[in-house]
């Protein structure tokens, strides 16, 4: 019988609300047969300055679960009732941390841990975590291309309207649509010549994915989350009302959906990438193309939330699976690639 494991969990429950999974998800795991303790640190606490920003450390003071993780006690809990910890005092670390990460903590966090022990994985997330990673997966994308010089984007949206996003962007922060040399991004549209300085500051920040413009946004952004090689649940993203942004931090509204076959293609296939990489949890978004199917237009493979207003969508018990899932990846304790199972 394998071992019971201890696991640190790292986050900033600075900006954390009600509706964010890690205290379901921490609360479940903890109650994995598999799993002796879970303690969680936060990037919120100075008392981890030294680790979390100072790169100096191994040490941090954590919130040791001994029952349910709540959000109404997490700023106490998080600031006053901590206890010493060190990193290598732990069989894993599950990586929680949200947007933006500074320059220089997962090279830091690889050189004092064995990154094969962290999910996701620093590298994985490095790697994947850019929007050109959609470049890798053409069978499966509309029609996109990294824009890297204004030549680039007055090409491409030559042949049809494009959707331009920074690379390393997140949340739809600096999505811009444009047509017919037009910019819109606010209520009235410029011009693309007097839009350049802007574009061009976007280019020195490494450039954009340029994206066709797909007239079917409007039946919404698909988002599903995948555990372990197996799809948890989905969601779809309704945009707000004289909006084509469906993400919810722009005002999009979530229902619950379903994968259908050819989403459920794209999650074994993308699995079969991403668990090689570490990537143990990812979230894969669609939109339908103009010939109405369903196309893959992100992959999210760093804090990836949603998974408790899923399940209370749903009804279904999505925050045990997903900890399920979880705590079989680890007491697999292996770095070989994973096999997908649906």
């Amino acid at each position: 019988m394998n071992r019971k494991l201890s696991v640190l969990v790292l986050t900033d429950h600075r900006n954390h609300t009600e509706h964010n999974s890690v205290y379901a998800l921490c609360s479940a795991l903890r109650r994995q047969p598999g799993i002796a303790h879970v303690h969680v640190a936060s990037r919120g606490n100075s008392a981890n300055a030294a680790f979390f920003n100072d790169y100096t450390s191994t040490q941090v003071r954590a919130w040791a679960l001994d029952g349910e993780m709540h959000f109404d006690h997490a700023a106490y809990r998080f600031q006053q009732e901590t206890v010493p910890a060190d990193l290598n005092d732990y069989d894993w670390i599950w990586l929680r941390l949200p947007h933006s990460i500074p320059e220089g903590f997962f090279e830091f966090l690889c050189s004092v841990y064995p990154e094969e022990r962290i999910f996701n994985r620093p590298s994985g997330i490095m790697e994947t975590s850019t929007k050109a990673f959609l470049t890798q997966f053409p069978q499966w994308s509309p029609d996109v291309q990294l824009c890297q010089s204004m030549e680039d984007v007055w090409e491409m949206q030559s042949r049809y309207p494009i959707v331009l996003k920074p690379l390393h962007s997140y949340g739809g922060q600096g999505i811009l649509k444009i047509k017919n040399g037009k910019v819109y991004n606010e209520p009235k549209p410029v011009s693309l010549r007097s839009y350049r300085q802007v574009l061009e500051a976007g280019f020195e920040q490494g450039g954009f994915l340029g994206m066709r413009f797909l007239k079917n946004v409007k039946k919404g952004d698909k988002r599903i989350v995948v555990v372990n090689g197996r799809i948890l649940g989905a969601v779809l993203r309704m945009p707000p009302k004289g909006s084509w942004l469906c993400n919810a931090a722009q005002g999009g509204q979530a229902v619950l959906s379903e994968p259908d076959e050819r989403e459920r293609r794209m999650a074994r296939e993308l699995s079969k990438v991403l668990l090689p990489k570490g990537i143990v949890m990812f979230g894969m978004d669609t939109l339908v193309n103009d010939e109405g199917l369903r196309v893959l237009s992100e992959v999210n493979t760093l804090s990836i939330g949603g998974i408790k207003p899923m399940e209370d969508l749903s009804g279904k018990p999505m925050v045990r699976r997903a900890a399920h899932q979880l705590a079989r990846y680890m007491q697999a304790s292996t770095t070989q690639p994973q096999t997908a199972t649906f």
